[in-house]
């Protein structure tokens, strides 16, 4: 799962800082991690999560947020459909509300080597930004490229090891599986005009199937992470953007913090239903 509510609340020129957990992108993973372990398939689902306040950092410039987010991925036979939908909805503190809203769809290659994107952003129901295009890797583990048609036409290099959003998520759960502390890896979603970033993933525990308030989810073990998102154009040693989840195995988050360094949002999963195969 990707949250580019990140991208939103920059518009509003919120700074960002860090988690404590320190993450460089020098740690990386050209390929994903594999020691025999049977792999559960990734679920088609629709999920929603409802979006509060969770904690300020000293910072005057919110004092109040809520919000939606809708998430769904179909197994579409040869690929992925994903898409996210996301609103919050910021209080400053001169007491002014902020409507940021999102809209972010992908196709992704079951192999990982193709991904069409596009995404819409919205302040106050205005667009603010939009990207579009598509990406594409020669093999697996190997450099690539993406095109893009939105907000201009471009193409950009993608490094050896790119991973687009439902590899990157396989190949962390697999390496929470196999015993991995740290995954790191070039990450391209297509959220930025930018080309590719630097992730770099903390992996706290591995815990087997428990009772939870989703049935769907009970049969599968799981894992809790954190994830940072370093600007590769803009070294710095602080990431743009963090997110701390728990990942089932069948690629369902829950528990979500989405850290934008002034303020951290909660995500609780609210509602999951399985969503049918479609060809």
């Amino acid at each position: 799962m990707r949250f580019s509510a990140r991208l939103a609340v920059q518009v509003i020129l919120i700074g960002l800082g860090s988690l404590t957990v320190p993450l460089t992108p020098a740690v990386r993973a050209a390929n994903p991690p594999t020691q025999g372990h049977t792999q559960v398939p990734m679920a088609a689902h629709r999920a929603l999560y409802k979006l509060s306040l969770e904690s300020t950092r000293g910072s005057r410039d919110i004092t109040g947020a809520t919000g939606t987010m809708g998430y769904e991925v179909v197994d579409a036979c040869d690929g992925w459909a994903s898409r996210q939908r996301l609103r919050m909805e910021l209080t400053n503190a001169d007491g002014q509300d902020v409507v940021m809203e999102s809209d972010y769809a992908t196709w992704e290659s079951k192999d990982g080597l193709s991904l069409r994107f596009h995404m819409v952003e919205k302040t106050d129901g205005s667009p603010t930004t939009q990207t579009d295009g598509s990406a594409k890797l020669t093999r697996a583990g190997g450099p690539g490229e993406v095109a893009y048609t939105m907000p201009k036409d471009a193409k950009a290099a993608l490094p050896a090891g790119t991973l687009f959003p439902m590899a990157h998520t396989q190949a962390l759960i697999a390496a929470a599986r196999d015993g991995k502390k740290f995954f790191a890896v070039p990450l391209f979603d297509g959220t930025s005009e930018n080309g590719f970033e630097d992730s770099a993933s903390a992996i706290i525990d591995w815990k087997p199937p428990m009772k939870t308030e989703q049935e769907m989810l009970s049969p599968f073990s799981s894992t809790r992470v954190r994830i940072a998102f370093f600007d590769h154009s803009n070294p710095a040693p602080t990431p743009t953007y963090e997110a701390a989840m728990r990942y089932w195995e069948n690629g369902v988050a829950d528990d979500m913090l989405m850290d934008f360094g002034d303020f951290v949002m909660r995500a609780k999963l609210s509602q999951l239903s399985p969503v049918p195969r479609k060809c």
